[in-house]
């Protein structure tokens, strides 16, 4: 088990054109932990304004009756991929992780298993 920390270096790090993750609070809109960035780019205003994109997608499966649980949303922008991956299990319950690639440098596919790998490893 990692906890948060060596979590987001691994998904920094290990996921080819990453440039910054998260670790989010959806119930309250604050990231509990962030790495990378820039200084046009504030991570912790990104993962409060996509704490709504989860709560409305939550609203909306319930609206729907749908019984699925949501596994990851994804935003294409034409420079960049942000993947939201929902945390499941008793721990992850409540919280998201949210990472942004460059979308010249990242494989999508490769992305999003690495990152369910590492949700499945993290201790919070």
């Amino acid at each position: 088990m990692a906890n948060t920390e060596t979590a987001l270096k691994e998904a920094l790090t290990s996921i080819e054109g990453a440039t910054g993750v998260a670790l989010v609070d959806y119930t309250s809109g604050m990231a509990l932990g962030t790495l990378g960035g820039s200084k046009n780019f504030d991570l912790g205003v990104a993962a409060a304004g996509n704490t709504d994109v989860v709560r409305a997608k939550m609203r909306t499966m319930e609206h729907l009756g749908l019984k699925g649980q949501l596994e990851d949303i994804l935003i294409t922008l034409t420079d960049q991929y942000h993947l939201i991956r929902l945390l499941s299990g008793r721990s992850g319950n409540g919280l998201f992780l949210y990472l942004v690639l460059d979308i010249k440098r990242s494989n999508l596919a490769m992305a999003r298993h690495q990152l369910k790998k590492i949700e499945q490893d993290i201790e919070v």
